[in-house]
């Protein structure tokens, strides 16, 4: 198949996330069984124009900031130098409404929509912008069809109005050969933390509550003063946590990591004895899968896409978002029994095994294979 992506990234932007992955992950390996396949995403300041990874051609235009306005204009013309058999939009920033330039079978894959959560995130005019993109989604994409990497996902898509038979879930995956626990790894056993310690990876950002956890811990430390945080990740909400971070007295028992190469991703997972993700809103969650690939459960919100992640009280515990109280009683409860935390990673990491990024290109092929032969 002759395959156009367009998504507002790519893997080599500053800027990239799980999005990135997600579409890098199924794509690349698409594109290694020999499909053609293309993407339209934005540049950034001294990006090259054009680059081919992991045999996907890219076209980048604009920047993160225009890209909106740039995005429609560049698909056309990429449309007009090859024509695909199928066209796929990343919907995870702004959506293009690329249906509305072609003929051609389109694929919406929809990691998230924000909704209102948007609120949390960008000044009031930036999310009323993204929460009035997403308002006309079912009417705008009617033609297309969905993949949703979630049943959360999926049933917010439907909510807004898209049929149901539209939509296909297919759930990220993870390398459980490289994620790993440690004593099967191949090195000496380290085990986890001789003192209790918790591990948040991601971007930091406002929306993704990172403020919640730092609340918690505090909370937490007055019962057991041994617990600690490693805060591994970038973003423009980093300052404003280290000085919660100092505000709450937690001192050295917070440790901002900053940007982790993959090792040292994999090092912090392993050793930690919760992953803890606690964001209003997700797609999925990776880090969920790769934190369970290491034998680490997950202490999250009970929300969107984290609900699907984690199998409350079988890979990880769940609690309600922004319940601070909640939270800091679960971080109590692990740190007071490691059987459980062993018990809940050997059962997260069985649960991670199951979920291959080969499957999920298997499943996308099939889907797009459908698409644009008319059988969906």
């Amino acid at each position: 198949m002759k395959i156009l992506l367009v998504n507002w990234q790519d893997p080599e932007n500053p800027h990239a996330g799980g999005a990135e992955q997600h579409l890098f992950e199924t794509f690349g390996r698409l594109a290694a069984r020999g499909h053609q396949v293309r993407l339209v995403c934005s540049g950034w300041p001294g990006a090259a124009p054009r680059a081919l990874i992991q045999g996907i051609e890219i076209e980048r235009i604009a920047g993160r900031q225009t890209f909106a306005l740039a995005g429609r204009g560049a698909v056309r013309r990429a449309l007009r130098a090859a024509r695909p058999d199928v066209l796929v939009e990343d919907v995870n920033k702004l959506p293009l409404f690329t249906p509305t330039l072609t003929d051609i079978p389109v694929l919406a894959m929809v990691p998230h929509l924000f909704g209102e959560t948007a609120f949390s995130e960008a000044s009031w005019p930036a999310a009323a912008i993204v929460w009035l993109a997403e308002r006309p989604l079912a009417r705008r994409y009617r033609r297309a069809w969905f993949q949703a990497v979630s049943e959360s996902t999926r049933d917010d898509l439907v909510a807004r109005g898209v049929a149901a038979e539209r939509i296909r879930v297919v759930r990220p995956g993870v390398d459980s050969v490289r994620f790993t626990p440690e004593s099967d790894a191949g090195r000496a056993v380290g085990g986890r933390t001789a003192a209790p310690s918790f591990v948040y990876v991601g971007r930091l950002k406002r929306y993704k509550g990172v403020d919640v956890a730092l609340r918690a811990l505090a909370l937490a430390r007055r019962t057991r003063p041994d617990l600690s945080l490693d805060v591994a990740g970038a973003g423009d909400y980093r300052a404003a946590l280290e000085r919660l971070a100092a505000g709450l007295g937690l001192g050295s028992a917070v440790r901002f990591r900053g940007y982790v190469s993959e090792a040292e991703k994999i090092s912090l997972l392993r050793r930690a004895w919760a992953n803890v993700f606690v964001s209003p809103k997700e797609g999925w969650g990776i880090t969920v899968l790769e934190a369970g690939a290491c034998g680490t459960p997950t202490l999250a919100s009970d929300s969107p896409g984290l609900r699907d992640s984690v199998r409350a009280g079988e890979t990880g515990l769940l609690v309600p978002h922004g319940d601070i109280s909640a939270l800091a009683g679960r971080m109590l409860a692990l740190a007071g029994d490691a059987e459980l935390v062993g018990r809940l990673g050997a059962a997260a990491r069985r649960y991670a095994e199951a979920h291959t990024w080969g499957a999920a290109a298997d499943a996308t092929e099939r889907q797009l294979e459908e698409i644009s032969n008319g059988r969906s």
